[in-house]
């Protein structure tokens, strides 16, 4: 997990964990446990960020984050609720590290010699079949 963007910083003192039953797998358990976990982090109110890693996070996770401004995730796939708040704090620190990862600049490429050749080879024969439809048509 490439976290050089986080500069391996400690959010746990900004998210919020809640819990709750899941209706993922456990048989009888699930009506018992609360094993879903749900992780909520506001990040306009984030001390570890800077204005413009905010503004990126809240661009780019527009649709994850409610109208209060928090980045909700929540995992249930496991039957315990100690693996499903790792789970779900290893996707939180994946998706602010997508999130803040620049796009790499697209390189413009030509087309090589030979694929324009293919190219105009295909067309000439395409060309060829339709004008031989409309002789036999004729």
């Amino acid at each position: 997990m490439p976290q050089d963007i986080l500069n391996n910083r400690d959010f746990s003192s900004e998210l919020t964990f809640s819990a709750s039953r899941s209706s993922g797998p456990g048989g009888q358990n699930v009506n018992k446990v609360s094993t879903k976990m749900e992780l909520r982090f506001n990040v306009s109110n984030s001390m570890l960020l800077s204005r413009e890693e905010k503004e990126l996070i809240l661009e780019k996770l527009v649709k994850r984050i409610n109208q209060e401004g928090e980045l909700v995730l929540v995992s249930q796939s496991e039957r315990s609720q100690l693996k499903n708040k790792e789970q779900v704090t290893e996707k939180f620190y994946d998706l602010l590290t997508k999130a803040l990862t620049p796009r790499k600049k697209r390189k413009p490429t030509k087309p090589s010699a030979e694929s324009i050749e293919k190219r105009l080879e295909e067309k000439r024969l395409q060309g060829e079949k339709k004008r031989r439809r409309t002789r036999d048509e004729g």
